[in-house]
């Protein structure tokens, strides 16, 4: 298929989608979504007890593995009955007590919304005592339920440690789509970088903050991301076990605007497109676990970033 014919097809794509769209009536990220924590960005891994939100939607963290990954020692004294924690780095120093909602920071007496407890043989703590007890610019998202720590600067995948390797293993269900083995200049790919959920957020040509399975109020299956940008989000194409591409653009009018600088965007599962321009009769059929992978296509840098699908089936 030629440039001008490939464009064209797509531009045909983006407007079949777009008249069949439905704007989203419920948020992606649901209050019962797990909170993660990021410390510069970085997603810190709680092997067990995890951070919650109280009945007064205090958000609560499990300060041992904050503070570690801050650089901070933690020391437990039971006293009296009483259960006392201390943090300490080389400028702050705290002292706590569960059941209590007051610390003693650097020699102040500090009072919190909610007290200090004990649950899963874990110190749970306010996340406004970690900014004031370790000195960190603390910041609660709403939107995706993270805790920002530190620096909210994005990575890119390759800061990551994670490495472009060739495109041969997956250039044959890449090229059922030939432009697809192109970037949208028209220059070849020569590798991919595979990625896991985990990595997230990234930064690609956009930050990309998540990527997350969305069902419409109507039952229509949906990709949903949540990206940083100031006007939309670029097409991505799907690898399936059928061993073929399927290309889908954003759904323009489903976006959502979070009002702090990102967007809700969304892509559709399966496409009466894929049967328009590509033959696929079954194309209804097409379900998420049918998903290997989620490729992003960007312009210029040589290589495809390629997510695997966490909501794969065997």
């Amino acid at each position: 298929m030629s440039m001008k014919k490939w464009m064209l097809s797509l531009t045909a794509v983006t407007l079949l989608w777009g008249a069949t769209s439905t704007i989203p009536t419920t948020e992606a990220a649901s209050s019962t979504k797990p909170i993660e924590v990021l410390l510069n960005a970085k997603k810190i891994q709680f092997p067990d007890a995890k951070p919650f939100q109280d009945s007064n939607d205090y958000v609560m963290v499990p300060i041992r593995f904050v503070s570690e990954a801050l650089g901070a020692k933690v020391g437990w004294e039971k006293t009296g009955g009483q259960l006392a924690v201390s943090i300490k780095n080389d400028v702050h120093a705290v002292n706590m007590t569960v059941g209590q909602n007051t610390a003693t920071v650097d020699g102040q007496t500090k009072t919190y919304e909610t007290k200090i407890i004990l649950k899963q043989n874990r110190t749970f703590v306010p996340l406004r005592l970690v900014s004031e007890g370790l000195g960190q610019t603390v910041e609660w998202d709403k939107v995706s339920r993270w805790v920002w720590i530190g620096k909210k600067e994005i990575a890119a995948l390759e800061d990551k440690g994670l490495q472009k390797v060739s495109i041969e293993p997956y250039k044959k269900i890449i090229g059922t789509i030939p432009a697809l083995l192109n970037d949208v200049l028209g220059k070849p790919y020569d590798k991919v970088l595979i990625f896991k959920q985990s990595d997230l957020p990234i930064k690609l040509l956009r930050d990309i903050y998540s990527v997350e399975p969305y069902t419409s109020p109507e039952g229509v299956p949906y990709l949903s991301m949540r990206v940083k940008t100031k006007s939309t989000a670029g097409g991505i194409f799907y690898l399936t076990k059928n061993k073929d591409a399927r290309l889908r653009s954003v759904m323009d009018d489903m976006t959502k605007d979070n009002g702090d600088g990102t967007k809700m965007v969304y892509y559709k599962i399966y496409s009466y497109s894929d049967e328009e321009f590509y033959g696929v009769k079954n194309y209804k059929s097409l379900k998420l676990q049918d998903i290997e992978y989620i490729a992003f296509r960007l312009q210029g840098d040589g290589y495809i970033p390629i997510m695997v699908n966490p909501w794969k089936g065997n």
